[in-house]
Parts: structure tokens; C-alpha cells; sequence
């Protein structure tokens, strides 16, 4: 009986959940991975927020932006001395997924900018940004998305990567 109502259950959430990923369905989201959720080799703590704003372009496709806000505390090294420095970044980008409606699991792939101003001086480093998440519905819009995800940084490569870990809130309308 229990595999049975489990059954069920997961039939009802997936049938709820197909109604989400067709086309011309648009898509908000929230997220933050913060709490040194990520890792980088500069990084020592780090908060980000982001927005993501998008839409459904064919079934099971979403074209969307992003826009995003990162803290973080990063270590420097300025006349043979390490000192520690909080920097803010701005980033904004695009990017694309597919959903696999039989599980819930999708499949990311972005590219962003990002300008910050560490003090000593400014930089812009541009990321290539793979991740694969799941989209649990809690009802017929609402998701609880978390998210591994890779920022690869094209210009800073071994100091500016970084993966980490991505929580959102999804609302499908």
C-alpha cells in the first residue's frame, strides 16, 4: 500500500509538473548560495544573491537572464604581505536550460560579466557557467530549486573559478 500512495504521489507531481515546461510559460527565480556555499582559491567568504528572469521557448527549453549581487572576502597579496579585503561584484548574463520532465532534473548552461573593484584596482572577468539542479514543486508554480553549478572565469582562470552550491525559489506562471 505504501508503494502504492507513493506512486501515486510522484505520478500526481510529475503530471503537475510537465504542465510547467511548455512553450511560452515565463519563469522567475531567486536564489543565493551564500554561507560559503562555493569555493574558490581566492575566495575565504562569500554571499551572493541573484535574479533570474525567463521564459519557455519550446517544451522543455528556457531562455533566460540573470542578474546578481556577490560579497565576498578575498585575499591579497600587496608588497609581500597577504591582507584580507571584502569585494563586491555586479554580474549580469543569459543562459539556457533543459528540463527533463520525467525527474525534475535540468540542465544549465550561461554565460556572465562580471565588474567589481577590489581597492586596488577595477576588473571585469567574463565566466562560462555549467550547473544541473532540480526543480522540486511544492504546488502547481512554486519550486524549491537547489543547483550545483561551475563559474569558470575565461580570463582569471585559477584564482576567479569557482563551484559551489545554489538554492532558489522558482515561480512558473
Amino acid at each position: 500500500m505504501k508503494k502504492f500512495l507513493f506512486g501515486l504521489i510522484m505520478a500526481l507531481t510529475t503530471i503537475n509538473a510537465n504542465a510547467q515546461f511548455e512553450a511560452g510559460k515565463k519563469y522567475i527565480d531567486a536564489s543565493f548560495s551564500g554561507l560559503s556555499l562555493t569555493y574558490s582559491k581566492q575566495e575565504k567568504l562569500r554571499f551572493d544573491i541573484d535574479a533570474t528572469a525567463g521564459a519557455f521557448v519550446a517544451r522543455d527549453f528556457l531562455l533566460f537572464g540573470r542578474v546578481g549581487f556577490d560579497q565576498k572576502r578575498i585575499t591579497l597579496e600587496k608588497y609581500n604581505q597577504e591582507y584580507s579585503k571584502f569585494v563586491h561584484e555586479i554580474t549580469i548574463g543569459v543562459g539556457g536550460r533543459y528540463y527533463i520532465e520525467q525527474n525534475g532534473i535540468y540542465l544549465g548552461l550561461g554565460f556572465e560579466y562580471g565588474h567589481a573593484n577590489n581597492g586596488l584596482h577595477k576588473y571585469d572577468n567574463f565566466y562560462i557557467t555549467p550547473e544541473v539542479g532540480y526543480a522540486f514543486f511544492v504546488n502547481q508554480y512554486l519550486t524549491i530549486q537547489p543547483a550545483v553549478f561551475y563559474n569558470m572565469c575565461l580570463n582569471n582562470f585559477s584564482d576567479a573559478s569557482k563551484v559551489g552550491l545554489r538554492i532558489g525559489l522558482g515561480f512558473y506562471f
